[in-house]
This record gives structure tokens, sequence and C-alpha cells, in this order.
């Protein structure tokens, strides 16, 4: 197939990053969102996210005339869906940004178009979004149907990626692509192979869908493993620090490290479309996520104990005059990515519930949004460090790890990543 002209519907962490690769390869590129800010500023060759070097290959896209975005979907040879699929209150997949997309799309498809599913999807999202168009489209023929011989190609090829390291990512990891027919998988395969160096390995759509939500739900599970160590050790007065570390000199064993919980809308998301597709068999995953759920609420009643203790101590102390000090607020390491990040919801819910004054500090960001705390700047945090009386490390950004906290000081300390001191 020839591509011309590519579409990216959803414009964000995965969306943007993936326009500009293939507009980096001299290609014609129409990025689609929803939200007027974000397509103004890529317009003006700037980006609204944080992603180490995106800044210059968006700025020389836009330059050079192969990128630009609009809210508004345009004719193009492929589309590739790249919007959110958060879960509903119950944990069942929400797929209605999926289904304003592909609506969305719909009245500019023309026959030989290929559309592709980016999203993280639960098992069966491809064939639904085809029943969309199906319907919004009765004029073309649609995989469901009509097979290999159908007028629009569609497959679904999730991505792999880790916030940071995005652009490389994306050229040099393998790509699984699930083609609702053989042809559909070939034609998405040549699309990728325009930038992709890995291997572009085709499968079923289920297949590729049930991938990702596989690889993502084996990490859930380790990470759950490490932080229920994290509880346990915490219980028998042990060091989970040293313990997986010495636990890790068996050539055969592995343990992450623990933290706040878990957060990012792949690993805290991805397993429960798994659980809600077959509950009475996915008992391990439910469990892990379960563990990986609670972990907030544990670093929160830890934060409350330390806190009685400190007032124990200090009896001329009233609890409204104990400050606090949370540190990070992204759900992972040097980036601004907030989505489901337990170490916000840990500094929001003790902004809200505690009585005193509570700081939070995050580098990658310029303001916290519902702030139900003081929020402060990294230019800041020596300034929260001396106000605070308990300080929470909840997010080992590379700024904490060199910022000058005095260990010998009276002040209490509470690391969920162990960079500073184990407590």
């Amino acid at each position: 197939m020839q591509f011309k002209k590519i579409s990216v519907v959803g414009l964000g962490y995965i969306g943007l990053p993936t326009a500009a690769v293939f507009a980096s390869r001299k290609k014609q590129v129409v990025g689609v969102d929803v939200n007027e800010c974000a397509v103004e500023t890529i317009n003006r060759g700037e980006i609204h996210i944080v992603e180490p070097d995106l800044d210059m290959v968006v700025h020389a896209a836009v330059t050079e005339g192969y990128l630009r975005a609009t809210t508004i979907p345009e004719p193009a040879d492929a589309f590739l869906i790249a919007v959110p699929t958060p879960f509903k209150g119950n944990h069942e997949p929400d797929l209605s940004y999926i289904e304003s997309a592909s609506k969305a799309i719909a009245s500019v498809l023309k026959k030989d178009n290929l559309v592709i599913l980016e999203s993280t999807s639960p098992v069966g999202a491809t064939e639904q979004m085809a029943d969309w168009l199906a319907e919004a489209r009765p004029d073309l023929s649609f995989p469901q149907s009509c097979g290999e011989d159908s007028d629009i190609r569609i497959a679904h090829c999730p991505e792999r990626v880790l916030p940071g390291h995005v652009l490389r990512e994306l050229v040099q990891n393998d790509r699984v692509i699930g083609g609702m027919t053989a042809k559909c998988s070939a034609a998405a395969s040549s699309l990728y192979e325009i930038f992709v160096e890995g291997e572009c390995v085709m499968t079923t759509a289920r297949t590729a869908e049930m991938c990702k939500l596989t690889e993502n739900s084996f990490r859930d599970v380790n990470i759950a493993f490490a932080n229920e160590l994290s509880m346990i050790c915490d219980k028998l007065d042990i060091n989970v620090w040293e313990l997986i570390k010495l636990a890790n000199r068996h050539p055969r064993v592995d343990i992450l490290q623990p933290g706040p919980g878990v957060g990012g809308h792949c690993i805290a998301v991805d397993p429960w479309f798994i659980v809600s597709k077959t509950p009475q068999q996915a008992r391990l995953i439910r469990t892990a996520r379960e563990v990986n759920d609670s972990k907030p609420e544990w670093v929160i009643k830890k934060v409350k104990n330390v806190v009685a203790d400190f007032l124990l101590a200090n009896p001329e102390r009233a609890v409204n005059e104990v400050t606090l000090a949370c540190f990070g607020l992204a759900f992972k390491p040097d980036v601004d990515d907030l989505r489901e990040s337990p170490a916000l919801e840990i500094a929001l819910r003790l902004g809200r519930e505690f009585p005193g004054p509570v700081f939070a500090v995050e580098p990658n960001i310029e303001s916290l949004p519902e702030v139900a705390s003081e929020f402060l700047s990294l230019k800041e945090a020596t300034q929260a460090v001396k106000a605070a009386d308990i300080l929470i490390l909840l997010v080992d950004h590379s700024e904490f790890k060199s910022l000058g906290v005095d260990f010998n000081s009276e002040k209490l300390l509470i690391d969920a990543k162990g960079i500073w001191r184990k407590l």
C-alpha cells in the first residue's frame, strides 16, 4: 500500500511521538485531537507533554511542513487511533474514546484505507471498532463481513514503549501487529516498516490485544510481589531494600523494587481488562491488582502512625502544627505523567485529611490539578525540607537523588522508594 498521508487520532504520550516519527521519515502526517490548546501548541512547533528530544523532532517536522494538527479529521491513507482506554468505576473497560474516534473518522474513510487501533484495549475491542465503522459507513465493506476482500483494512498494534525513552523505543522495539485478516496484517506491517527497525511480527487482532495485556499483567504481578514484601518486612521489622538486594544475589532471582503503588495508564489499568473478560480464571492477576491498589492506603496509614508517634514525642505540638512534605507526584521517575499516579493520590489525600500544612514537590509539572496541598517547585524543595517535620519520598526523580537532605536531623522520613533512607 502507498501511504502518502497518515492521520494519527489522539496526540498524547503515544500519538504525538508516533506522528512525529512518521513525519521525520518525510511522510505527510496530520494529527487529530479534541484538545484545541494541544493542537495550537503543536502547530507552533512546540509540545504539550514532557518527553526527551520530542520537542526537537516536532519542531523540525512542523517547520519542514510534514506535520500539522487539527481538531477535525481529514481524508488520509492510514488512520492510527491512539486515544485513552480507561476503566469505569467497577473496573469495566471504557471504550467511549475509541467509539468517538471511530465515528469521527468514519465520514472521511475511503476504499483501501487502513485503520489501526493502537490504544491498549480489552480483547475484542478491534472487532468492536470495526462494527462502529461499519455502522457509520454502510457503503463500505469491512473485514468482519467481507474477510480478505473488504474495502477497509483493520488491525491492532499496541505500543510498548517506556516513558522517557519513547522516541528510541518506537523505532527500535519489535511491534506485534494483529490484523483482522492476513491482508490487514500485511498492510499494517508495511506502514510500520516506514520507521520501525525492530521486527514487525504478524498475528491475529485478538492475540495482539491479549499480548499487550499479558505484558503489563506480568509486570504488575512482579511489582505486587515486591510491594507485598515491603508490607511484610515492615511488620517484621526487616529492611526490605536490604532483603531484596540479598535475595537478588541468587542467580535466578530478580525481585523488583517496591513503591507507593502502581500508576500510569498501562500497568494500573490493563490487567483489569483481562479480569473483566475472564473473572473466574484471572485469580492471580486480580490479586496482584488488589495488592498494588492497596499500597497507597498503606502508605497513608504509615504517615498517620508516624505523625502519632511524633506527637507523642513532642507533646507541646498540636497536630495542626505538624508539617508534611511529599516529594514526587508523577506515576514514575522523570516524567510529567500523573495518570493513575499513586503518589498523587497519596499527596491529595493527605492534603484533604491532614489538618496541618502539606507541601507537594514535583519538578516535572508547573501546577498541581485540584490542589489540596501547597505545591512547590523544585527550586523550593529545600524550603520544604527545612519546613517539614516529616518527609515523604514517593517518586525517585533524578532531582531528588541529589537533593541535599540532612539525614542526621531529627526529621522523620517515610521513603517509599528507598533512595534516601529506609524507614
